[in-house]
């Protein structure tokens, strides 16, 4: 006789489905998010001439620099996350408005290094709202999974 069941048999029960613990973590959710928009929005700028990465890893293969795109990015974003848990209301807005000012500078000491060029009708406005509305649009995400995991 045989004793072991099979895997139809109807006393059999099926396993709950069990998500995937990444996509329940609202900070690697968030990161993941914003490392794909932020890989998209380099991609999209390089290839209208926007801009673009003189000094990247992998010149041959990749027009962005996925260095900063893959590397440093996230682990900008997840410490950003941090310190917006650890602020009220009006401090994540100055934190917000506070990175977006800090962003231009960034941008313009990359440019004298030689990481960043950019076309001449380019203004240091746009890195600023883009960042702005690119950290916001982060948290507002992360916030929303946060709720969801609940």
């Amino acid at each position: 006789m045989n004793t072991v069941k099979h895997w139809k048999d109807s006393n059999s029960q099926r396993s709950p489905k069990k998500r995937y613990r990444f996509w329940i973590n609202p900070s690697l959710t968030a990161v993941f998010l914003a490392t794909l928009v932020a890989t998209y929005l380099d991609l999209f700028f390089v290839g209208k001439d926007v801009y673009r990465f003189p000094m990247r890893p992998m010149k041959d293969t990749f027009s962005i620099n996925i260095a900063f795109t893959l590397g440093v990015l996230p682990v900008l974003v997840l410490i950003f996350l941090q310190a917006m848990n650890q602020v009220n209301r009006w401090g994540k807005v100055g934190l917000i408005l506070f990175i977006s000012l800090l962003m231009p500078i960034f941008e313009k000491f990359a440019e004298v290094i030689g990481w960043f060029e950019h076309t001449a009708n380019w203004k240091h406005l746009y890195t600023f709202i883009g960042y702005l509305l690119f950290l916001s649009l982060i948290y507002l995400f992360y916030s929303w999974m946060a709720k969801r995991k609940g």
